[in-house]
């Protein structure tokens, strides 16, 4: 039986839940497996991950999102907006401090708000909206809008990269092109930069200045209450090294295990396998629209006519009970997705290649870029390979690792001249849950992201829904989203995942969430 096979045997009871509440412990360190390693400090010049996951640690947000996909205030105290909806005011809480022992004031909040804004689409469509971007006082923040902003709160609290941290005003006017040096915050942890060692390890330390919320945590927001001294990350890529630290009692929690090995720890009873992020992690195929063939929609939609989901979804992680179908352009289970217009992806190739052949494709290679150290997303350029080939298309797949596949994907020559064509990624469900926020279904071309999709009326619809009066007129408008997506294909939906997580059972009360999150768990 090979390891994948055994995957397939894992009985669904083997996805434990989340540990209950236990009794307090003595605190302690915390060893912990990241997904990749910390190359970077700044999660506002990068939008990976592993960097916004550090950025939960030591920064923290005006306001926050919690499980229910409800925005609530973090280190704001609340906000008030006037009647014409034109102002409005947030007031920060008080006691707030940063690692330097500095106060927070309004003026370093002013400060990163600008400097997050500078990086990312629901913040520059919040600037736009803005005449004005003021400190009052020490604790008081005001907007004077051009037009009501009702999504202002849901544009400062947003999880998706880059996140609004707040940081000193002195680091953050730092040029937004430019990384900050050095990682200070007012969050739950304190970043211990003489033990940071890139491609090693990084460590963090309680942050005892810190005032959490009396609230219970929920999703990312709610009191963060740190109940171990410190937390170690190490950096382990290979993935077999990095199960046999977390079986041995090296480490405590690994956050991304390959699916491959699960089975080794299924039936150890000192390990619970769970997952985080109850909605799941979200997949998708992505065409570089601005070169051929994928700037000929009818190439596009040929392709999103051939799928089958399953195909790319059981190599992922193997057991069923780890992936569903999701054929719709919001993931499923968030509010704004019905899938509307997913009838095109039927899998028939048969019709699928009548497409292809009343195209103009003209016979080139299709480059695929596909990363080799990421075992979730290894199997992926394979099967759209096969499925390119079956289809009629001639392929070049290009095996490389992330961060290369990275380098070359920003790349907007031809693929023949060191382009690409397609690769594949995932994202949390809440990533892509709002047209605020969804990078894959932008119309903006050459100045969005990597694929550069161009589609005015795309854009149009967007704008339309920043405006919506309402929540019904907003759905109404995602759904037009939804049908011009599958009409223009900027990418394939390929399903989604539950990313499984491995932790020691000494750890207890993970919060689950859309990252990794080290408040409120304890170790015994």
């Amino acid at each position: 039986m090979t390891r994948r096979s055994a995957l397939g045997t894992l009985a669904g009871a083997a996805l434990a839940p989340l540990a209950r509440p236990a009794i307090a412990q003595p605190a302690s360190t915390l060893h912990f497996i990241p997904s990749s390693d910390l190359a970077a400090l700044d999660p506002i010049w990068t939008t990976g991950y592993v960097v916004r996951n550090h950025g939960y640690m030591v920064f923290d947000t005006l306001f926050s999102l919690d499980s229910s996909f409800r925005i609530r205030p973090q280190m704001a105290e609340g906000h008030t907006v006037t009647d014409d909806g034109k102002t409005c005011t947030i007031r920060l809480r008080e006691g707030l401090k940063f690692h330097d022992g500095t106060a927070v004031l309004a003026r370093d909040c002013v400060a990163s708000i600008r400097r997050w804004a500078a990086r990312d689409g629901f913040g520059q469509t919040l600037m736009a909206h803005t005449d004005e971007l003021a400190a009052v006082d020490d604790r008081t923040i005001r907007f004077r809008l051009k037009a009501p902003f009702p999504l202002l709160p849901e544009a400062l609290g947003k999880l998706s990269s880059p996140v609004p941290f707040m940081m000193p005003e002195r680091l953050a006017l730092t040029d937004p092109s430019q990384q900050i040096k050095e990682a200070v915050g007012s969050g739950p942890f304190r970043f211990l930069a003489s033990e940071w060692r890139q491609g090693a390890s990084a460590a963090y330390s309680r942050f005892d200045g810190y005032v959490p919320r009396n609230e219970k945590p929920d999703g990312m927001a709610g009191g963060k209450v740190v109940n171990v001294a410190r937390v170690q990350w190490h950096t382990i890529p290979d993935a077999s090294t990095a199960m046999s630290a977390l079986r041995t009692g090296q480490v405590d929690w690994l956050e991304v295990p390959s699916p491959d090995l699960l089975p080794l720890v299924a039936r150890q009873r000192n390990v619970t396998i769970s997952t985080l992020d109850p909605i799941g992690t979200y997949v998708m195929l992505r065409f570089n629209s601005l070169v051929p063939p994928f700037n000929e929609v009818a190439v596009r939609r040929a392709v999103l006519r051939a799928v089958n989901q399953n195909d790319y979804l059981q190599p992922m992680v193997g057991d069923p009970k780890l992936y569903r179908e999701c054929k719709a352009f919001f993931p499923c289970g968030t509010p704004l997705s019905t899938g509307t217009g997913s009838a095109v992806m039927d899998g028939k190739l048969d019709e699928a290649r009548a497409m292809l052949k009343a195209s103009q494709y003209d016979g080139r290679k299709v480059v695929i870029l596909a990363s080799a150290d990421l075992p979730l997303l290894a199997p992926l350029g394979e099967v759209t390979a096969d499925l390119l080939r079956r289809l009629g298309m001639q392929v070049d797949l290009v095996t490389t690792d992330w961060g290369t596949l990275l380098a070359r994907r920003a790349s907007q020559k031809p693929a023949e001249d060191g382009g690409w064509n397609i690769f594949h990624t995932t994202a949390v469900a809440p990533e892509f849950m709002s047209p605020a926020s969804h990078l894959g279904m932008r119309g903006n071309g050459p100045a969005g992201w990597a694929g550069w999709f161009t589609d005015p009326k795309m854009e149009a619809l967007r704008t339309a829904w920043f405006a919506a009066p309402d929540e019904a007129a907003q759905r109404k408008l995602a759904t037009e989203m939804e049908q011009q997506a599958f009409d223009m294909a900027p990418y394939v939906p390929l399903g989604q995942i539950q990313q499984p997580t491995i932790f020691r059972n000494v750890v207890s009360d993970i919060v689950p969430a859309s990252a990794a999150v080290f408040w409120n768990l304890r170790k015994s």
